[in-house]
């Protein structure tokens, strides 16, 4: 038993001695086992305070008044996100004052308890690592508004007016938005440069930018600005601006709460910056058009600690572990302005420019049975295999009129679902035999991991004897087959699973997004569709290209690329779909419409998400009754238009 701990015997019970001491080792064990850290019996003047790293939400300054009771403190090592610190007392008497009083000790950090445990260790590492080089093109101005000039600009931001003659303003997930000169659109990264904003830039921030031309930091007045509020715990996912909307440099002023930005090169190097209230960012070079920037979201950032002689902060340099603590988030507003570009980039990083990159060829309407299946492979089954994960997690929530349907079912009844997805309609009717099929083999591993009977299958030819359901239900499928000969045969395929009596229910996206003077949840939707990175889409608009086959002289009709969350301007077209949260998946590929390839497999936070694009055929009103009333031994009961589809129950009346 260590000496300090025969000692306390005399005031503490043993019971409570015994308790604290297993806790003690364990605590050791796990610093051991996790951290490479040994602990020692015998007092030195150096300790390893478990749970009071700042890992733990302990900041520099709680710790160095508690550790102050056993003495003077002659350094305070606090390795980012650690769970422990060390610590080295002016004497080894010191360090036994404090093993004994602090040992057990509870601190409040936050909305959390956490308790310390101190064990002696031989020695304590002080070097610090190599700082950190800014990278290329980056400076920060700290101070460059006063403390007045700040609040005049915070009041000058009016987030309760909505007034779209002067400014753009938006609720996005995770921060809110206002767009002066030119809104920004994050549905392609880019803005529309023929559609200036009327009420340009406010007037408040006029001496902000002439002070940015005096003191050379931009050569002519930005024309454009975007106005980011982050409360405590929201930030911005790791982008580059696009090259082909603005010129360098990029300007941001910081207000309120400062924070940390993290700027990463494709190589995996990564500078973590400090951005201190009234500070200015300046992006030029390789810092705007290569290197990302992002804000994590969390409430705690690690910063170094301010030395109370010197009144500017240390911004970027994180190598000196015995002088970080934690610093709480608050509510930061920042000003970032930018000159539109009126030419193409040139800048000297072609591969992550947009500009100097050809655009993808978007496929043709298909003229065969062999087109049709080479476009449906490439554009919609290869694609569900990748994002199957992503979609399924955005595919929750069943339809209530579809769970009507199901629920009207008599017991015993067998379902089919076919092109099931995730199987979130499968649970729907437990009375009833439900099984499904998907082309996905992805969404079927799905459906089979929460206990659903499903297998693989094209909707076009499902296993399974005629006349063998007393219902089928086809939800958001038939719009992805790329011919009427094809739409067709899949309606006739549910028919043909049907029992005469059966019914069958069918969904299809609608080209009216806007019916009865009601907007659909998918226009409705204000959320940020696109994902950092470079991804401006030069096939965007909703235009049809015709380009000329070499060999047969034949027009072709090209698929154009919808702009999520607008309404529909064609009927076959290619959606694109932002895969997040983890990007794609090992041994995945990207197809040749994907504007946002990966950097870097092995530096997931590097690679921007990559985008797919899925064929639809959207149907118009009344297509898709005249498509089943093609087909023989079938009676349509109802059509109805729902959220965005449209909808049918028809009966099949007799044996085909």
């Amino acid at each position: 038993m260590e000496p300090c701990l025969e000692n306390v015997k005399a005031i503490r019970r043993s019971k409570e001695e015994k308790k604290l001491l297993r806790k003690q080792i364990k605590a050791s064990h796990t610093l051991l086992k996790h951290e490479g850290i040994s602990t020692v019996s015998k007092p030195t003047k150096s300790l390893v305070v478990a749970n009071g790293g700042l890992g733990n939400g302990v900041s520099r300054e709680q710790l160095q008044v508690v550790l102050g009771e056993g003495g003077d403190v002659e350094t305070l090592i606090m390795h980012p996100h650690k769970p422990y610190a060390l610590v080295t007392y002016r004497t080894e008497v010191s360090a036994q004052r404090g093993h004994v009083l602090l040992n057990g000790r509870q601190l409040q950090c936050g909305d959390q308890v956490v308790t310390l445990y101190l064990s002696y260790v031989d020695t304590v590492d002080s070097e610090s690592g190599v700082c950190a080089v800014l990278p290329p093109g980056l400076v920060l101005v700290e101070e460059f508004v006063s403390l007045e000039e700040e609040a005049l600009l915070l009041d000058a931001i009016d987030w309760k007016s909505h007034d779209e003659e002067v400014t753009v303003q938006k609720a996005l997930k995770h921060r809110r938005v206002k767009h002066y000169g030119y809104e920004f659109r994050y549905d392609n990264n880019n803005v529309d440069k023929d559609k200036p904003l009327p009420g340009g830039l406010p007037q408040a921030c006029v001496f902000v930018l002439e002070r940015c031309v005096r003191d050379r930091h931009v050569k002519v007045m930005p024309d454009q600005l975007t106005v980011n509020q982050y409360q405590a715990g929201q930030g911005i996912p790791p982008h580059v601006d696009t090259h082909s909307a603005f010129e360098e440099p990029i300007l941001s002023l910081s207000l309120g709460a400062k924070t940390v930005m993290d700027f990463r090169h494709p190589d995996g190097r990564s500078v973590a910056v400090v951005l201190p209230g009234r500070s200015l960012l300046v992006m030029k070079g390789e810092s705007r058009y290569l290197w990302t920037h992002g804000i994590t979201p969390r409430k705690f950032d690690v910063v170094p600690a301010c030395d109370p002689e010197s009144p500017v902060a240390v911004t970027s340099d994180f190598s000196n572990h015995s002088n970080l603590t934690l610093s709480r988030r608050g509510t930061r507003t920042s000003l970032t302005f930018r000159n539109v570009r009126r030419t193409p980039c040139d800048c000297a990083h072609p591969s992550a420019c947009d500009s100097q990159q050809a655009p993808p060829s978007p496929p043709s309407l298909p003229r065969s049975q062999t087109d049709a299946c080479r476009l449906e492979a490439e554009y919609v089954h290869s694609v569900y295999e990748e994002i199957a994960g992503h979609f399924s997690s955005t595919r929750h929530s069943p339809w209530p009129r579809v769970c009507h349907f199901l629920s009207s079912l008599e017991p015993g009844s067998i379902v089919a679902d076919v092109g099931c997805g995730n199987g979130k309609y499968l649970g729907v009717n437990p009375e009833v035999f439900a099984m499904g099929c998907d082309r996905s083999c992805a969404l079927v591993q799905i459906c089979s991991e929460r206990g659903f009977q499903a297998f693989v299958s094209d909707a076009l030819s499902v296993p399974l004897r005629s006349d063998i359901c007393d219902a089928c239900i086809s939800i958001a499928v038939i719009h992805h087959l790329s011919t009427q000969e094809r739409r067709q045969a899949a309606v006739e395929e549910l028919v043909r699973l049907l029992r005469p009596g059966g019914r069958a229910l069918i969904y299809v996206w609608a080209l009216e997004q806007e019916y009865n003077k009601q907007r659909s949840k998918y226009l409705k939707e204000t959320r940020e569709q696109a994902p950092p990175g470079n991804s401006t889409d030069d096939h965007n608009q909703e235009t049809k290209v015709n380009s000329t086959d070499d060999h047969n002289q034949e027009t072709r009709v090209k698929l154009s690329v919808h702009t999520n969350r607008t309404a529909f301007n064609s009927q076959d077209l290619l959606v694109p779909w932002h895969l997040k949260d983890g990007g794609i998946k090992k041994g995945g590929r990207v197809s040749k419409m994907t504007k946002d390839p990966p950097i870097d497999t092995k530096s997931p936070v590097l690679a921007p998400c990559p985008v797919f694009h899925r064929f639809y055929h959207v149907f118009q009103q009344g297509e898709l009754e005249e498509l089943c009333a093609r087909i023989t031994g079938v009676m349509v009961q109802c059509s109805y238009h729902d959220q965005g589809n449209w909808c049918v129950i028809l009966e099949k009346t007799r044996d085909r």
